[in-house]
C-alpha cells in the first residue's frame, strides 16, 4: 500500500501530479534517490520512493521538505522553484514496496549503493515490476550498465545507467551510458525523458570505469593528490587555484573553449604552442598521450563548427562579461555566508 509524504502536509497528503504528467520510480532513499524526487517533482512528475529500510522511508520526506526549502529561500534574483515547496512535495510519495515504485512509472531509477550484485538484484525485480515502456536506470558512478545487468534478463535492452550530478536539481548534468545490448530506442527515449525532467544527458558513447564526470574528476584529483606528496602546493592552496582560477571559466564554459579562447587562432594554436608542455607534465606522471595531429584536427573541427574563428573575439567578451557577472555575485555573496 502506498503512503503519502503525509509529513509535507501539502493538499491534505493528495498527489498534485499534472494530468498525463510523467511518472518516476526510485529505488533506493539516499541523498540522490532524494535528490532525483526532488528535480522529478519540480518537473510536474509524479514520483514514488522506495527504500527496502523503513528508517530510509521515514526520513525522507523531512529530508525533501529542508531541501525544498533551502531552494525557495535563496535570493535576490530568480527563484529556483517555480510553485511553492509544498506543491512540489505533494508530488512524492513514499511507498512500501519496490513493486509500487516501479508500477506504471515512465523511468524507474536505481539510486542503491555501488555493489553489482546488489544492482543485479534490484534490476530483476524492477524488470519483473515495471510496465514494458519503462526505462530502467541506474545512478551508478562507475559501474557500468554490463557489470550488473546481462543479455538474460527479460528487459535487457531498456537498461542503461544515468549517472547525475551531485545533486541533480543544481547539477543538472546527467551521464546516459548504455551498455552493448542496450537499444537505440531505449536511448533515445531516456534522452528525451531526462530533458523532460530539467536535465542535461550527456551521450556517453562507450562504457568506461568512472564514465566522463568521474575521469575528469578523478584526472584532477590524481594531480592533486601529488602535488601535495611532492610538496608543491598545500591542500589550501589547490583548492585556491581551482575555485578562483579554474572554477570561474569551468563554471562558464567547458575546458575545450576555455583553451580555444585562451589563444589567438583557436584550439589549434594552443595545441601547437602548449600541448608540449602539456605532453611533459603528462611523462612525469608516467602518462604518454599526446595530442597527435589527428587528434588535435577533430578537436578543432568540433569547435570550429561551434565557433567559426571570425566570431572568436565577440565570443572572448562574451566569456569575460559572463565571467564580470559572475565576479559580482561572488562578492555579494561571501562562500562563508549562508
Amino acid at each position: 500500500m502506498m503512503q503519502p509524504a503525509g509529513q509535507l502536509e501539502a493538499h491534505s497528503g493528495t498527489t498534485t501530479t499534472v494530468p498525463g504528467a510523467r511518472r518516476a520510480g526510485i529505488v533506493g532513499v539516499g541523498s540522490i534517490g532524494v535528490a532525483f524526487a526532488l528535480q522529478f517533482a519540480r518537473a510536474g512528475w509524479g514520483v514514488r520512493l522506495f527504500d527496502p529500510d523503513a528508517a530510509r522511508r521515514a526520513a525522507a520526506p523531512a529530508e525533501l521538505a529542508a531541501r525544498l526549502a533551502d531552494l525557495a529561500r535563496t535570493g535576490p534574483g530568480p527563484e529556483l522553484i517555480d510553485e511553492s515547496a509544498a506543491l512540489i512535495a505533494a508530488r512524492v510519495e513514499v511507498v512500501a514496496t519496490l513493486e509500487a515504485a516501479a508500477a506504471n512509472a515512465d523511468l524507474v531509477q536505481e539510486c542503491a549503493p555501488e555493489r553489482a550484485e546488489l544492482k543485479r538484484e534490484l534490476f530483476a525485480q524492477i524488470d519483473r515490476a515495471a510496465p514494458a515502456h519503462a526505462i530502467l536506470a541506474s545512478a551508478s558512478s562507475f559501474l557500468a550498465a554490463s557489470k550488473f545487468v546481462d543479455e538474460t534478463l527479460p528487459g535487457h535492452a531498456r537498461c542503461l545507467v544515468a549517472h547525475p550530478g551531485n545533486p541533480p536539481y543544481l547539477v543538472p548534468v546527467v551521464e546516459i551510458v548504455p551498455a552493448p545490448f542496450t537499444s537505440p530506442a531505449a536511448i533515445a527515449r531516456a534522452n528525451a525523458l531526462y530533458t523532460e525532467a530539467g536535465l542535461l544527458p550527456v551521450h556517453v558513447k562507450k562504457e568506461v570505469t568512472g564514465f566522463i564526470f568521474n575521469r575528469l574528476q578523478g584526472a584532477l584529483l590524481r594531480e592533486a593528490y601529488c602535488l601535495v606528496r611532492d610538496g608543491v602546493a598545500s591542500v589550501d592552496d589547490i583548492d585556491t587555484v581551482v575555485r578562483e582560477g579554474l572554477a570561474p571559466r569551468w563554471s562558464v564554459i567547458g575546458p575545450f573553449e576555455t583553451v580555444d579562447l585562451n589563444t589567438r587562432g583557436g584550439i589549434a594554436s594552443h595545441a601547437l604552442k602548449m600541448g608540449p608542455s602539456y605532453e611533459q607534465m603528462g611523462a612525469e606522471r608516467g602518462q604518454h598521450d599526446p595530442w597527435t595531429p589527428e587528434l588535435v584536427a577533430q578537436v578543432e573541427a568540433a569547435r570550429r563548427a561551434a565557433l567559426p574563428l571570425d566570431q572568436w573575439e565577440a565570443r572572448v567578451a562574451w566569456r569575460d562579461r559572463q565571467l564580470m557577472r559572475l565576479a559580482k555575485h561572488r562578492k555579494s555573496a561571501p562562500p562563508n555566508e549562508d
